[in-house]
């Protein structure tokens, strides 16, 4: 079990969590896009929310900023934050068109708020999940894609609340996280989501 729990946290890791709303989007759209189109999104967005913080962290590694992937001090958590800020501005600015790939555009301004409120709260030295809330944004956009498409999303959702508890426990087992810090990275994430419906839903 807790071999299971740690795998958890691995396998639903925030910095995967953009690019997997992303794969979703494309797999339940009904418009058609253009296989050049999907591919060369999915590789810039692979590109700027994988590889490049991967890369960062071993920077930072090197540099004595951060001690582990894990991030446990809140202090740590500064510069990845403020890095990923940048990287989803690159993404708003580059990549994404808000006319073209409206849904994608404010998923993504949804996640910028989302971290810019994690950022915000370390400057008061709080500790927020970004598991919690990078799962949380995923669901909440799931339910809306869900809706705004008219399709039945119910099973991929149910998935992903599932994925939600397996998150929140393998935190709470690992002693990483406290439930307020879990709650609270719950509705960062879900909010702003919510808030960005109003733009394409």
């Amino acid at each position: 079990m807790n071999r299971f729990l740690k795998i958890a946290g691995y396998v639903l890791h925030p910095i995967l969590m953009p690019l997997l709303g992303v794969l979703i989007y494309f797999s339940v759209t009904p418009r058609f896009v253009d296989s050049s189109f999907m591919s060369a999104k999915l590789i810039a967005i692979t590109i700027i929310t994988v590889c490049i913080p991967i890369i960062t962290f071993f920077l930072l590694k090197n540099l004595n900023l951060i001690q582990s992937i894990h991030l446990k001090e809140t202090s740590e958590r500064k510069y990845p934050l403020m890095i990923q800020c940048l990287l989803l501005l690159l993404i708003l600015k580059m990549v994404l068109d808000p006319y073209d790939d409206i849904e994608l555009y404010y998923f993504f301004v949804g996640i910028l708020f989302t971290t810019l409120t994690a950022l915000f709260l370390v400057f008061f030295g709080f500790k927020v999940s970004l598991h919690q809330m990078a799962i949380a944004g995923v669901t909440m956009f799931l339910v809306g894609l869900s809706v705004h498409f008219k399709g039945n999303l119910l099973g991929l959702i149910s998935l992903f609340l599932i994925g939600n508890g397996l998150v929140a426990t393998s935190r709470l087992h690992t002693d990483s996280h406290s439930v307020a810090e879990l709650t609270i990275g719950f509705f960062i994430g879900v909010i702003p989501q919510i808030l960005m419906l109003n733009f394409w839903l």
